[in-house]
């Protein structure tokens, strides 16, 4: 997300008591965990690392009856970190893994492009308050755009791109804008 938000990146790292060093190390035991022989695969790896979920859903997909592990995190207790994992669960390939509103969480109401600001929402809360939105793949692995259209505050509709790194919004943009080469 710093690719992105540097800024909110550093208010996360210190609101939550971290230094940039803690952080780094933390992503570099996280690399090596990822890398080691024996860690699991699949979606047992963020069971590894995060510990068990806090709940565990279904998700239907079609004919596809897919397993939604979720966790809460502490720098976004109104959202939780959402692995979707194939039907054989834990042990499946992972499907994706982002930031989702908390169910028992109301979305934020995100009526003009004023109320898109950085990390203000996940995909689904965008793309139901602008319908219809369509989706598109990232710039990178864990990464997702939308496509979507939004009045400003004068009542004028915007063609935009919408951002997201792990789920949470990260910029909008008018939709022919190029993306900058040095985050994609």
């Amino acid at each position: 997300m710093a690719d992105f938000r540097p800024e909110l990146v550093e208010d996360a790292v210190r609101g939550l008591g971290e230094t940039r060093a803690g952080m780094r190390e933390a992503n570099k035991r996280w690399q090596a965990m990822l890398r080691a022989p024996g860690f699991p695969g699949g979606g047992r790896r963020y069971t590894a690392a995060l510990g068990p979920p806090e709940a565990v859903v279904e998700r239907r997909i079609g004919d596809l009856v897919c397993s939604a592990r979720q966790w809460a995190l502490p720098l976004w207790p109104g959202l939780r970190f959402e692995v979707l994992s194939g039907p054989a669960g834990a042990g499946a390939p992972v499907l994706n893994a982002w930031l989702v509103r908390a169910a028992d969480t109301p979305p934020p109401v995100l009526r003009t492009l004023a109320d898109l600001r950085p990390w203000s929402c996940v995909v689904a809360d965008l793309g139901g308050a602008f319908p219809p939105a369509v989706p598109r793949e990232g710039s990178a692995p864990n990464r997702f755009r939308l496509d979507f259209t939004a009045p400003d505050a004068d009542g004028r509709t915007h063609a935009l791109t919408a951002d997201f790194t792990w789920g949470l919004l990260q910029e909008v943009r008018p939709l022919d804008k190029p993306v900058d080469t040095e985050r994609s």
